[in-house]
């Protein structure tokens, strides 16, 4: 969950009231947020010893669906409200005096890269500096949470007063885009700011969003102007200052729904600040296609919620105009109907995005009665729940193979392309492993196929251990999978490794050879085609494990019984599949993962016999 950091002075003054730690993090909980930490001793310490120090500071943990709370002006004013102090605001949209709407225009060319767009205008702002520090640091939370690091939403904000509307969105070649920005005092290309950004560590994370199209967007004013090339940087021509008065925002983004979040939030929070609290000038969007919008969409959404719903999940007995009284504490105007006692109409700000069933309506509502003050009851029934398949046959081999003196081992699912794929002599063909996008470190590169790496890594960190080392792992790997929706597919494996001053197949085989037992699954030769179920080992070559010292896993799945069946069995047409394999595993393999002493491996897949449990 993100975490914000206010002044806390500044957050006493705009609550009205100064709180201890204890009481504030006591509100906190109340409210459904969290104190992470109180600065105020680590500022002292630091004054006491001579050295700089910025004002104590409140960091303070926030759901990750509460974007109004991003700020001290969110967070704030959300309290006031929770605490009684404070209506809800009524956000308005004001059209100018004269009538004349700012309209902004869409060229046909932004469809291929960000194709929707929204704007704003903030009238007679009023900064102070940390003020216009929050205005920032609010935009930074916003792209690194809901803008998923500005791939499907950025954020730009102008000096109005430095621009001449009206304003054109467009896409155009890297080459043909020239201009300031911001913070520096010569024109680029924006072929030429890809090269100057790459060394810069701020921006250099969000120019791979654009750098392979053959178009970047760029926003115009009508003398050609340049305000913005999102989502990298805006203009140092319309660059925001303290002295700043008309503040015009503009969004482009990849995802319609997350573009009217971000255009909605940021205009609510900081309106506040404008001549007229909570007022904001709408402008209008021109799409290719001729289609027109207003924006920003500041009407409420209309939801139903009912008395008895919230009782029933609360364990209350309030009526609906108590329900009523707790949901406006959490900035939510709700009336009674007066066609049924026990319907709430509901309205939900544009401030409050993650309200989308009434189940959340609901949950608001148990936080304003106090989760410490609902009441304890047991339910009228008791159940147990029953275990899936493939997890009590995963237990039943972690007892088998923990009786066998084996000891369980939970490496990380995800591990580095290397581990998963050349340390173990196997070729990546891009059809096997999901890969991670942006990954943050070299170690997790790939969500693995095999459980081998980790129970390798395993050994390697405990080659200190007297020998033999016996350790196993039933779990999950991740194979791509194009037929279904989410294009990967989890796989329950079982895998044991045995590490020794000798090789020890035998181990491994019997450990095979005990499973299947447990299973009623019996071991066939392969040439048997009149068993109707069963298992058998081959020969075969895996880079992974000894030439000659390698076993293919075959299973022979029992047949649903149909007249078809029995005339293949007849013919002696049975289809056998490989599950797995074991085997000694290749020295070169040892060496890359720092092992010194041979070692057996089993590895296969428990899918197959899911089926089988009763």
């Amino acid at each position: 969950m993100p975490t914000i950091a206010v002044d806390k002075a500044d957050l006493w003054e705009r609550l009205g009231q100064t709180y201890s730690t204890e009481e504030f993090d006591k509100l906190c909980f109340e409210f459904g947020v969290e104190l992470d930490e109180d600065t105020t001793e680590e500022v002292e310490a630091a004054i006491k010893k001579g050295l700089p120090a910025d004002r104590p500071q409140l960091k303070i943990e926030i759901p990750a669906n509460r974007y109004d709370l991003l700020c001290i002006e969110g967070i704030s004013r959300a309290l006031r409200i929770f605490l009684g102090k404070d209506q809800p605001p009524n956000y308005r949209i004001v059209h100018p005096a004269d009538g004349n709407i700012l309209v902004t225009t869409m060229t046909p060319e932004t469809q291929q890269i960000r194709p929707y767009f929204a704007c704003a205008i903030l009238r007679n702002v009023k900064f102070t500096e940390r003020s216009y520090a929050s205005f920032i640091d609010l935009q930074d939370k916003l792209h690194q949470n809901i803008c998923r690091r500005r791939q499907f939403v950025a954020i730009g904000t102008h000096d109005l007063d430095t621009l001449k509307p009206p304003f054109t969105y467009e896409a155009k070649p890297p080459t043909d885009i020239k201009f300031a920005p911001l913070g520096k005092p010569i024109e680029y290309t924006a072929q030429e700011l890809m090269s100057v950004y790459e060394a810069e560590k701020h921006l250099s994370k969000y120019l791979h969003i654009i750098k392979d199209s053959p178009v970047y967007p760029i926003i115009y004013d009508s003398t050609n102007q340049v305000l913005s090339m999102p989502p990298i940087i805006n203009s140092e021509h319309s660059k925001i200052t303290l002295d700043t008065k008309n503040i015009f925002i503009d969004v482009t983004a990849t995802d319609e729904t997350k573009l009217g979040v971000v255009v909605n939030i940021v205009s609510t929070m900081f309106s506040e600040y404008c001549a007229e609290p909570f007022t904001i000038e709408p402008c209008k969007v021109i799409y290719p296609d001729g289609t027109e919008r207003i924006t920003p969409d500041l009407t409420p959404r209309h939801m139903m919620a009912h008395a008895s719903y919230v009782n029933s999940c609360t364990g209350l007995s309030l009526s609906a105009a108590e329900v009523s009284a707790l949901l406006t504490r959490m900035s939510l105007h709700a009336t009674v109907s007066p066609n049924d006692a026990d319907e709430l109409q509901v309205q939900v700000p544009a401030t409050r995005p993650d309200i989308l069933h009434e189940c959340d309506i609901m949950e608001d509502a148990a936080i304003a009665y106090g989760f410490n003050n609902l009441p304890d009851t047991f339910p009228a029934t008791s159940t147990v729940a029953q275990p899936l398949a493939i997890s009590k046959l995963s237990d039943t081999v972690r007892i088998e193979w923990a009786l066998a003196g084996f000891v369980e081992v939970l490496p990380l699912i995800l591990c580095s392309h290397e581990e998963n794929f050349a340390w173990l002599n196997r070729k990546d063909d891009g059809t096997t492993a999901v890969k991670i996008a942006n990954p943050k470190t070299l170690e997790f590169q790939v969500v693995r196929t095999s459980l081998l790496p980790g129970l390798l890594k395993t050994i390697r960190e405990n080659r200190s251990h007297p020998l033999p080392i016996r350790i196993f792992e039933t779990s999950d790997v991740v194979l791509k999978d194009p037929t279904l929706e989410r294009q990967a597919r989890n796989e329950r494996h079982a895998a044991a490794l045995w590490c020794n001053k000798t090789a020890g197949f035998e181990v491994v085989h019997g450990m095979l050879d005990r499973i299947m037992q447990m299973l009623e699954v019996p071991r066939i030769s392969s040439s048997d085609h009149k068993a109707e179920t069963g298992y058998y080992i081959k020969e075969t070559t895996d880079p992974a494990f000894f030439p000659g010292r390698a076993a293919t896993i075959m299973y022979r799945a029992p047949a649903k019984k149909s007249k078809l069946t029995t005339i293949k069995a007849a013919l002696g047409a049975v289809k056998d599949a490989e599950i797995g394999t074991l085997g000694i595993l290749h020295p070169s393999v040892l060496e890359k993962f720092e092992i010194g002493y041979p070692c057996s491996a089993l590895e296969f897949n428990l899918e197959p016999f899911k089926g089988g449990i009763a």
